[in-house]
């Protein structure tokens, strides 16, 4: 399994785990910031030119 691939699964896990949550806490919004994280990881790795790990450490 590829990187891109585990990504893919941990946003597919995380949307599950979101869509349970009935009311707005904490464990809600941290499952969105992480979707967020890694989408946003997916799209960067696509560019040769950047540097992922010292994009990530300032996000």
């Amino acid at each position: 399994m590829t990187v891109e691939q585990i990504l893919q699964k941990e946003i597919e896990e995380s949307r599950t785990s979101l869509d349970r949550e009935k009311e707005e806490s904490i464990y809600k919004r941290e499952l969105q910031k992480r979707i967020e994280l890694i989408n946003w990881t997916l799209e960067n790795m696509k560019n040769p030119d950047i540097y992922i790990v010292p994009l990530l450490n300032l996000k």
